[in-house]
């Protein structure tokens, strides 16, 4: 069993010097856990790869815990870049930015740009400092499955392949960071997240939607089928494109609710996000309360849709993306039993 450690001094420097010596390190951050790796060594980059089970092809978001660390890899940053990074770092924002020759293109799956972020968690942070060098980081979960929020999320999905996973309690914000791309003339937003369009557009003005789903990813989360419990998923409304199966006697069924459990139907499990309807707190849950849905070897879970505005756009988006995921996996097959 991979070791939980309490993030003292003394564990930090014992991740620190495992990190250095090319191994991998589950840490929190303020969005999810994520699976660190020294950013500038591919071998150590392969690992993560190798031990997530992630295709090379879906690139990597590299964590800095200064500005020194992104002049080391970013080429330019533009005057929108710093509008960005002085409202809302350190958070849950990810800008992509033209890559310099130190990141290695299997970072960045052979993209000129890189994604990268400045997490708000201390741990995080103190970890990045320890080390002396940039940290990629991909959610600490096998490839296409639920996101971990706390630390034992972390530890049930993998055997071996990781050092060791610091302890820092559950994740504040609970989904992964919105990813805006500034590569181009026009900033493009490649993935919903922590921080709302609405908030980012405040700062620099309007911001497109990538148009559709790119058969070569350009950030993290881009694949239709991501974030999927084992246990199939589907949308109230239907949004999946999925039929819903009729309800019966015979299978266990949860139900994940946006603020009240439904007053009809025979549920086995009920999660609720928000008895307050208050996304943040919604977004903060989700991924706890899919994970716990996920451990009650249910036949399949009924999700409630949330309101598609600010952090909710994120909230939609990971439940969409698990509604397509553990219907198309091999491992979906109706039954949790991790």
């Amino acid at each position: 069993m991979i070791p939980v450690l309490d993030s003292t001094e003394e564990n930090l420097g014992l991740a620190a010097s495992a990190l250095a010596k090319g191994g991998l390190v589950a840490f929190p951050t303020e969005t999810v856990y994520g699976l660190g790796a020294n950013a500038l060594e591919a071998r150590a980059l392969a690992l993560i790869f190798d031990v997530k089970r992630r295709p090379y092809f879906d690139p990597l978001i590299i964590h800095i815990a200064d500005r020194k660390g992104l002049e080391l890899i970013c080429q330019s940053v533009d005057s929108r870049a710093e509008k960005l990074m002085e409202r809302f770092w350190p958070g849950p924002l990810t800008l992509v930015l033209p890559k310099t020759d130190r990141v290695p293109d299997l970072a960045t799956s052979g993209l000129p740009t890189v994604a990268v972020r400045m997490p708000a968690h201390s741990v995080a942070l103190a970890l990045i400092k320890k080390t002396g060098f940039p940290l990629a980081a991909p959610s600490a979960n096998p490839f296409g499955r639920l996101s971990p929020t706390t630390a034992l999320h972390v530890q049930g999905q993998f055997e071996t392949g990781i050092e060791m996973i610091l302890d820092g309690g559950p994740c504040g914000v609970g989904v992964e960071s919105t990813i805006l791309s500034l590569a181009g003339n026009a900033p493009i937003l490649l993935r919903a997240g922590g921080v709302s369009r609405e908030n980012l557009e405040a700062v620099i003005g309007p911001i497109s939607l990538a148009e559709s789903l790119p058969q070569r990813p350009q950030a993290p989360g881009q694949l239709p089928g991501h974030y999927a419990p084992r246990t199939l998923l589907y949308l109230r409304d239907g949004a999946s494109n999925h039929k819903i199966p009729r309800e019966n006697s015979t299978s266990r069924q949860g139900y994940l609710a946006f603020q009240k459990a439904p007053v009809s139907g025979s549920y086995a499990a009920v999660e609720i996000l928000s008895p307050r309807g208050d996304l943040r707190e919604a977004a903060a849950r989700l991924f706890a309360c899919l994970h716990r849905l996920d451990k009650q070897g249910l036949d399949w879970i009924l999700a409630e849709v949330v309101p598609n505005e600010g952090l909710g756009a994120a909230i939609m988006d990971r439940l969409q993306k698990a509604a397509a995921g553990s219907q198309s996996s091999p491992l979906g097959n109706g039954h949790s039993n991790s």
